[in-house]
């Protein structure tokens, strides 16, 4: 059984027991959530599309980690401007346990 769900925005196909990288959740690690916004579903060859998914997935926060340094780098030739700005993206490890 399979779902694609809609976490922070963006679509991540999940199975039971899988582990997974998430735009950043709220809760602490070893906190259970719910994902309610399920936009498919397959359960043995019967699928479900749209509002007629009635299923839930429910999902265990396992840590908090920081992406990979991206740096954003502006810079005018003869001027003198120069401009150099890094972030890193939080991510939450998310452990899939029921589909349901």
């Amino acid at each position: 059984m399979f779902a694609v769900v809609k976490i922070a925005g963006q679509q991540f196909k999940v199975e039971k027991d899988q582990t997974l990288y998430v735009p950043h959740v709220g809760g602490n690690a070893g906190d259970k959530i719910e994902f309610s916004d399920v936009l498919l579903a397959d359960a043995d060859g019967n699928l479900s599309v749209g509002n007629a998914v009635s299923v839930k997935v429910q999902a265990e926060i396992l840590d908090h980690v920081q992406g990979d340094k991206v740096i954003a780098y502006k810079q005018k030739r003869r001027k003198g401007f120069r401009k150099k700005k890094g972030h890193r993206t939080l991510f939450s490890r998310i452990r899939i346990a029921d589909i349901a």
